[in-house]
């Protein structure tokens, strides 16, 4: 399976109203919960309101488009990750899996999942 390196820094935060959200941004996740409205984005484009925010992460996604009848590719990937003390933040969309590391951890969790068998493209 190939992973490709998203090539840019990453924040999690919190805001309090979409108007926030730069919805014009070429990269975003949004969730909203009864509870609050998490966004992750480019760091550049983190809005200047936030409630709640944590800077330093980098990410890679699954390559390709993900058939929903494959099971355990998140699975894999974070239970390797896992095994090796890397934490992870995974988003997904309907192609595919989104899967975050802080930035100290990078490099590192790139050689568990290459050692692993999987293929890491830039």
């Amino acid at each position: 399976m190939k992973l490709k390196k998203l090539p840019y820094a990453l924040t999690i935060c919190k805001v309090k109203s979409l108007a926030d959200i730069h919805l014009n941004a070429d990269f975003y996740f949004i969730g909203r919960t009864e509870e609050e409205l998490s966004l992750v984005c480019r760091t550049e484009d983190t809005p200047i309101h936030t409630t709640g925010r944590e800077d330093g992460w980098k990410g890679f996604c699954v390559e390709g488009i993900l058939d929903f009848s494959l099971t355990g590719i998140l699975s894999g990937i974070s239970s390797l990750l896992a095994g090796n003390q890397i934490g992870i933040f995974a988003v997904s969309t309907y192609n595919t899996d989104y899967i975050l590391v802080k930035a100290g951890d990078f490099e590192r969790a790139l050689s568990v999942l290459k050692a692993g068998g999987y293929e890491v493209i830039p």
